[in-house]
């Protein structure tokens, strides 16, 4: 099988790299060309797993740390000079209704959702001035369609996608396309911190609970990440050179 080499030559960020979704836009990122990546995550060990050596042609960066850390980007940001692509992804999920969770949790998702995508994307941006690139902000279908329960995550990526699309109107003049994905159910390691998650596959299994949960999604299954990678990467690429301020949304159906 060919395979297309769309991004040969040019250099991208991921952050939320270590896994699900992020581990996947790198992975393609590689596979498609890509000389450089910068991937970002707290999770080093993770970052350290992906094995990316059969795209001996790709220089990687490995970066641990919280895309929170002002700091981070400070020292990241010279780095990345030049910068082609951004896919701005790192995440942490929440449960709790809005009467009941605490500010400290609310602040906790915001930190990491809203402010960590916020230094991500005015990082990459800059990085991009007077070239041009694309980037996308990796939203989600809660924060288009209200899901009782998931306050501070919902909220968040609904600020993420309306500040992908502000990014666009500021961006288009300089050549820098910003676009949002909103995924709806997607197979990744977030669902691991929810309570009800853990106990339904202490129950009947991972790969059952899965499928439960999906029987919301009128295509009834959940997307891999590969399928979300695959969509995000047409967004950044030349394919979708006329494709800006605009939110994706692939869900399987769930907001119809």
């Amino acid at each position: 099988m060919t395979i297309i080499q769309d991004f040969a030559g040019r250099s991208a960020l991921v952050t939320g790299a270590a896994s699900g979704i992020g581990a996947a836009c790198a992975r393609a990122l590689a596979a498609r060309g890509a000389a450089r990546l910068y991937l970002v995550d707290v999770d080093g060990a993770g970052l350290d797993a992906l094995d990316l050596s059969e795209h001996s042609g790709c220089a990687v960066q490995r970066i641990t740390g919280s895309v929170a850390d002002e700091a981070l980007w400070q020292s990241l940001e010279p780095q990345m000079s030049g910068l082609d692509h951004a896919v701005v992804n790192a995440g942490i999920g929440s449960g709790g209704a809005i009467a009941e969770i605490s500010l400290a949790e609310w602040r906790r998702v915001m930190a990491v959702n809203l402010d960590g995508a916020f230094l991500t994307l005015a990082a990459s941006l800059r990085a991009m001035a007077g070239k041009g690139g694309s980037a996308v902000v990796v939203a989600s279908v809660t924060g288009i369609k209200p899901v009782a329960g998931i306050g501070p995550y919902g909220v968040s990526k609904a600020a993420v996608a309306h500040m992908a699309r502000i990014a666009a109107m500021e961006s288009a003049r300089k050549g820098i396309r910003v676009n949002a994905i909103a995924p709806g159910g997607v197979d990744t390691a977030i669902w691991e911190s929810g309570e009800d998650f853990a106990a339904s596959v202490a129950a009947i299994g991972r790969e059952a609970t899965i499928k439960a949960m999906a029987k919301t999604t009128p295509l009834g299954r959940f997307a891999t990440s590969e399928e979300m990678a695959d969509s995000i990467l047409y967004l950044l690429s030349d394919a979708a050179s006329n494709i800006t301020g605009h939110v994706m949304v692939s869900d399987g159906g769930f907001t119809l």
